[in-house]
């Protein structure tokens, strides 16, 4: 990732920077290596980032869009995606989200109740329109991450239960506004070992052998998203391993002939192609350590206190083969868990240096608070 720091001069920090064009050769690689397999359609998560011409460089790529509000349903019609490509998602879908989707003529709800499909079937009904329907199912595989971004386990507040799947499926083929498209899954974020991809294809074949026993044929299988970024070395690795990533569902998913299968990439998409860019305010000096403070807070960047994940920290204005020390790089906001790394060694760091805080284009910007009245970052796109 490049820093043209003298295009940051009179920037206000904090602020988002992304760089386009890291952002569209990760876009390029996704399109060369999904365009191997026929069927594969890619859509892009746009919880992970919605800003405006990273809105713009998805749709140009062709990609879809994963959406799970109404706001962001909005927005990628606003930014001009095909509501043809739209996909919609979402445990707690209030009724204006679904009418809005309804007379968008989206592509599919991913169902994840059998209350929001009676709502779904009333609602449609109601407009005369025929809502089609993929159903989130509960997948049972454990996607070895953080336990609060693991979804597809057997019981937790997304999707259905497989024991409950049959009886699902058979009220949906009778709803007369419902039309029964597949099976939807999502196992759960930030994925680096392939293995819980196989095993999820695995369960999706044992569930499609299942339901085709008993008549039931499916167009589309969305297996989500879920592959994740390298937050440790992001240089080394500025773009996710998308070849192994689709060589999994190709070579272990058992696809029927005019079957479509679909992703839900967010994260591995716009991770590496933005950092937060922030300035240091003071170093401070206390007994036994250096405190590195900034102007950015975890109302800007919330996943190290959310998540206790870790960003790499570059000081971006200091000479980087100079002498280094130790600090504890923190925010301002008032709560202790606001920092950023603990004993990160960087170049000896003054007041007024510019420091950025790597792969944060994902669940950066987008989760950003008015957390003790401060402002939202603004971006710099170059």
């Amino acid at each position: 990732m490049k820093f043209p720091v003298e295009q940051f001069e009179g920037v206000q920090t904090p602020f988002y920077y992304y760089d386009k064009e890291l952002l569209q050769q990760t876009l390029d690689v996704i399109n060369r290596e999904a365009s191997r397999y026929a069927g594969f359609h890619v859509h892009y998560a746009v919880k992970a980032n919605v800003d405006p011409t990273v809105l713009a460089m998805v749709n140009a790529s062709g990609l879809g869009c994963d959406c799970v509000s109404g706001g962001e349903v909005k927005a990628c019609l606003d930014a001009g995606f095909p509501a043809s490509k739209i996909v919609f998602a979402g445990v707690g879908k209030a009724d204006w989200e679904i009418n809005l989707a309804l007379d968008a003529d989206i592509a599919c709800f991913n169902v994840e109740s059998a209350p929001e499909l009676d709502v779904l079937n009333e609602l449609a009904g109601a407009k005369g329109k025929v809502a089609r329907v993929a159903l989130r199912v509960n997948p049972n595989v454990d996607a070895h991450t953080h336990k609060y971004i693991t979804t597809g386990l057997s019981e937790n507040k997304f999707g259905i239960a497989m024991n409950m799947l049959d009886m699902i499926v058979h009220h949906a083929q009778l709803l007369p506004n419902i039309s029964f498209e597949g099976l939807h899954f999502h196992i759960g974020s930030q994925i680096l070992d392939m293995k819980p991809f196989e095993m999820l294809c695995h369960r999706v074949n044992q569930l499609s052998e299942e339901l085709e026993a008993k008549g039931v044929r499916m167009k589309t299988i969305n297996v989500g998203g879920g592959l994740g970024c390298d937050y440790v070395n992001p240089d080394e690795h500025p773009i996710p391993d998308f070849a192994s990533y689709f060589k999994i569902f190709a070579d272990h998913l058992a696809l029927r002939r005019g079957q479509e299968l679909h992703f839900e990439l967010g994260r591995s998409v716009v991770c590496q192609c933005g950092a937060l860019i922030s300035r240091v305010l003071y170093v401070k000096e206390g007994n036994n350590k250096k405190f590195v403070i900034l102007d950015a807070g975890m109302s800007d960047l919330i996943r190290p206190a959310l998540y206790q994940a870790h960003h790499n920290i570059e000081n971006i204005t200091a000479a980087p083969d100079g002498p280094k020390e130790k600090y504890d790089v923190v925010g301002p906001i008032c709560e202790s868990s606001d920092t950023f790394g603990e004993d990160e060694l960087l170049p000896v760091t003054r007041r007024g240096d510019l420091v950025a805080l790597r792969s944060a284009g994902a669940y950066g910007q987008i989760m950003a608070s008015n957390y003790n009245c401060r402002r939202i970052p603004a971006s710099l796109v170059l």
